[in-house]
């Protein structure tokens, strides 16, 4: 069967102060996201699709793609802040895009097979991606029944910074594993005790629980998905296309469809260890883990 890898690489990264889906992470100059590639490649993805901005598709092809195009299909698909339901129109002001739902969205044209998500800047693991591989070669939609998603989870402590607040994804889970609700918390912080703390959607600020499973963005869905987010993101922008800093979330799409009944959500748990960079300062302890990871399981072997 042949699947896809979407791979959400438009962010600013405004909190890291530069480009960081292209940022050297090894002593070779490779990427976060070359090791992600790896990975994928060796797990069985026939093609990857990269969702980017126009202002650096040329600078992102010539760093990232040109040097896969010989192993795996590669396309392009743009994230833009006027790729909107043709009933909508972006304010001129708007500087940003729309968020990561958007962002997968942005890809329908182009996405025909089972597909995974992943964002340019997180490792997930080798393991991680052998189970979301095999999870999108086992999904099946049939008639009259919720359509089937997956989800990658890990626990909450592995995936803060020490150099700063973070967003997740928190999830709930019902008694057969399911993705009951998730819901994004924004500011999740250690605190001076080592006990953490975020702000859920109400902007109220709560205790978190370090083994909580948490969304790091790496899904698998059928292209079905693609005509449900354009219906969550005509709804949303019919309230919120005047917001010039309001983004639609694809953790809240995803909770929205559930609630529904139109989508079903299987969490896959995963042992591999996610490194992912937010600040500047995150990059020695992630260089760090990465070296022991790689001595135990190699890279870059044609």
């Amino acid at each position: 069967m042949k699947t896809t890898l979407l791979v959400l690489a438009a962010g600013m990264g405004s909190r890291y102060g530069g480009l960081k889906q292209i940022d050297a992470i090894s002593d070779d100059g490779r990427t976060l996201l070359d090791y992600s590639i790896d990975d994928a490649i060796r797990a069985g993805f026939t093609s990857i699709v990269f969702v980017i901005r126009k202002d650096f598709a040329d600078e992102f092809d010539a760093k990232i793609g040109v040097h896969y195009k010989a192993k795996i299909t590669i396309q392009y698909a743009y994230q833009s802040t006027d790729d909107l339901p043709s009933s909508f129109r972006s304010p001129e002001n708007r500087s940003k895009p729309w968020g990561t739902a958007q962002a997968i969205w942005s890809a329908r044209d182009l996405v025909h097979t089972p597909f995974a998500v992943i964002n340019a800047d997180d490792f997930y693991g080798r393991e991680a991606f052998k189970q979301i591989h095999n999870f999108c070669e086992s999904m099946l939609k049939e008639a009259d029944h919720p359509l089937l998603a997956g989800l990658a989870t890990y626990a909450l402590c592995n995936t803060l910074s020490e150099n700063g607040t973070v967003n997740r994804g928190v999830c709930t889970l019902n008694k057969n594993q399911q993705l009951e609700k998730i819901e994004e918390h924004t500011e999740i912080q250690f605190l001076e005790d080592q006990s953490i703390e975020g702000k859920n959607t109400s902007e109220q600020t709560t205790k978190l629980s370090s083994q909580v499973p948490v969304s790091m963005n790496f899904w698998a869905f059928s292209p079905e998905i693609f005509s449900l987010i354009e219906t969550y993101f005509t709804e949303f922008l019919e309230i919120h296309i005047k917001d010039l800093r309001s983004e639609c979330y694809l953790p809240n799409a995803i909770d929205s469809f559930i609630r529904s009944g139109v989508l079903i959500c299987e969490t896959i748990k995963t042992q591999s260890q996610w490194l992912g960079i937010t600040y500047p300062e995150d990059k020695v302890l992630v260089k760090k883990a990465l070296a022991k990871i790689t001595e135990a399981s190699p890279y870059f072997e044609d």
